[in-house]
């Protein structure tokens, strides 16, 4: 049962006055609950339960937090139907959506449970004593990898589930040995609590310690007096430029300075050559169509960026990209908030000179469905104009028709830091696809060939992150089992008696 309270260090506490409730955006009414934001005090309790929780959790073995991390697992796919129909009520995503994340987020937690069931993901290294090394004795050196501390996390609006209180960020944190302080997203604060009822039936039954998961609701300031207190040392965030390069800021001017771990906007450019749209031009405009309107594109790897040397296959393909795009039925935004910010940052666009706007769903929609939108602009426009550059969160796309393939480099040299770069490419293809590799490759954090890059597949070599604004730290990925390295660093034992090594390093 929701209760609309702050989960402090396991017990559900409100001693706020400022409340709030959660849409559904698809009937475009409040539900009933009533949550109450998170006091300063209340975050003070989390962080000193989290701080205390630390010194204990830290030497937790592997094994015993994989046990952990399986039974969140267990605990969320637990609550079942109450947890589906709950993100469903809050999002205005199908029912299908709800069940495919929450199997991603349950399969998160378990690879993050296999990855520390033993030392392996630790990177032990071992430099053994040379006491008669000539001219001076070499000492015995060990390094491993310890965890940081206790680690904000924030909800993502697009994935109630898998970026959220138990997502990616949470579940490599925990795995690393970091108790976890989670800001639910506003926009689905009651499918945050049930997950974080979850957790803390899981703390409780693997015996956790107290402190080791607390969750609170709330706005800015909520999250500002988290990245503010002193016993928080990272954070993970997926969000806007906007909110992660805040986070990012007021996290640097701390008088101990803390890394934030944020993944932000991309526009995700696709190179298609000529020789593509003039095999398969039909087939690609069907599968981006797709690719563009996936998930009332709410993705942070929405392709809103196609790139290609203007010819008569380009028209032909623009038309047939536009004319399968709007052929998709319209689908709900999560909350009526990104519905605006949609409609505003693509009239700014579709405003700029040079823009033509060549698919687009008209008539009268249901409240909070997204018209999609497909707009052209040569490259010399989209070169002399930043402002076609940014990010229009929802499902909208740009063809760019370069005039040639020096100005479609030059374009991609030119981006912004990104997440993802595709390649549609031919075998045959004349263009130098190297070069266009090496372009992407200095962009993005991933390259993709003849695919599209909605779809992000939780494994260890997948890098969800690239470079500013596509994430704050570019050396590191949010999805994947090498998420971990986020909350880690590398600590180094000189000629230690082995009594005193952690048990990792007695080898």
């Amino acid at each position: 049962m929701i209760t609309g309270k702050n989960c402090i260090a396991g017990d559900f506490s409100a001693k706020g006055n400022v409340e709030f409730k959660t849409m559904d955006p698809k009937l475009n009414i409040e539900n009933p609950t009533t949550f109450v934001e998170a006091t300063k005090e209340e975050i003070e309790e989390a962080a000193i339960s989290a701080w205390n929780a630390f010194k204990v959790y830290r030497k937790v073995s592997g094994k015993q937090r994989a046990a952990f991390l399986n039974a969140i697992a267990d605990e969320i796919l637990a609550l079942d139907q109450e947890l589906v129909d709950m993100y469903v009520t809050e999002s205005g995503l199908p029912e299908g959506r709800a069940k495919g994340e929450r199997g991603r987020t349950m399969n998160q937690l378990r690879s993050f449970a296999e990855l520390v069931a033993n030392d392996d993901w630790r990177e032990n290294t071992f430099d053994a004593a040379q006491p008669d090394r000539k001219p001076l004795p070499k000492d015995d050196l060990r390094k491993t990898m310890i965890p940081l501390g206790p680690v904000a996390v924030f909800g993502a609006s697009n994935f109630p589930l898998a970026y959220s209180t138990a997502g990616g960020d949470t579940a490599s944190a925990l795995a690393a040995g970091c108790p976890v302080i989670v800001k639910s997203h506003p926009m689905h604060a009651g499918t945050s609590e049930l997950v974080a009822s979850a957790i803390v039936k899981a703390a409780e039954k693997t015996g956790m310690p107290k402190g080791v998961f607390s969750s609170i609701n709330g706005g800015i300031q909520a999250g500002v007096d988290l990245v503010n207190h002193p016993k928080i040392k990272a954070v993970g965030f997926t969000g806007s430029i906007t909110g992660g390069r805040a986070l990012f800021d007021i996290a640097a001017k701390r008088e101990e300075p803390i890394p934030v771990f944020a993944e932000m906007g991309s526009v995700n450019p696709v190179i298609i050559t000529p020789s593509a749209l003039s095999k398969r031009g039909n087939e690609i405009a069907k599968t981006y169509a797709g690719s563009i309107t996936l998930g009332t594109g709410q993705f942070c790897t929405n392709p809103g960026l196609l790139l290609t040397v203007k010819s008569e296959n380009t028209q032909d393909f623009v038309k047939e990209l536009a004319k399968e795009t709007i052929a998709l039925d319209p689908q709900c935004m999560l909350h009526p908030n990104i519905k605006s910010g949609y409609e505003k940052k693509g009239a700014d666009v579709t405003s700029q000179s040079g823009v033509e706007v060549v698919g687009k769903v008209e008539g009268e929609l249901e409240p909070n469905y997204a018209a999609s939108v497909v707009a052209t602009v040569s490259g010399t426009e989209f070169l002399a104009n930043p402002k076609l550059h940014q990010e229009v969160f929802g499902p909208f796309s740009m063809v760019v028709q370069c005039k040639d393939e020096a100005e479609l480099l030059q374009i991609i040299e030119g981006l912004e830091g990104q997440l993802t770069g595709t390649l549609i490419a031919e075998e045959s293809d004349s263009l130098d696809l190297m070069e266009m590799v090496d372009a992407l490759q200095n962009r993005v954090g991933r390259i993709i060939y003849n695919g599209v890059p909605t779809g992000v597949e939780v494994c260890p070599s997948m890098q969800h992150g690239g470079p500013y604004p596509a994430s704050t730290d570019s050396r590191f990925t949010a999805v994947g089992t090498h998420a971990i390295k986020r909350w880690v660093r590398p600590v180094s034992y000189q000629s230690f008696p082995k009594n005193l090594l952690p048990d990792h390093l007695k080898g």
